[in-house]
């Protein structure tokens, strides 16, 4: 499944190429295990706060770590 992020009206406009998720969507999501949420914040402000479970991987280092994220599950990747 492509990669998605947690929708917001300035990012929509900013990058519609990017699938978006509701944030139901995404709370389903994380209820049933269905996805991996990917924090693409720094890792200081990932050592702050982040949603259980997630995976630190900061913008700048993403391209160079798909690797690391498996191409068949779902991806849902969030800043706030």
């Amino acid at each position: 499944q492509p990669t998605s992020t947690a929708s917001s009206a300035h990012d929509e406009e900013t990058y519609p190429e990017i699938p978006r998720v509701s944030l139901e969507e995404a709370k389903a999501a994380f209820d049933t295990g269905t996805a991996v949420f990917v924090d693409v914040r720094g890792a200081d402000v990932y050592a702050l706060s982040r949603i259980p479970g997630s995976l630190s991987i900061p913008l700048a280092d993403l391209e160079t770590r798909l690797t690391e994220l498996d191409p068949n599950q779902w991806i849902i990747t969030y800043c706030t």
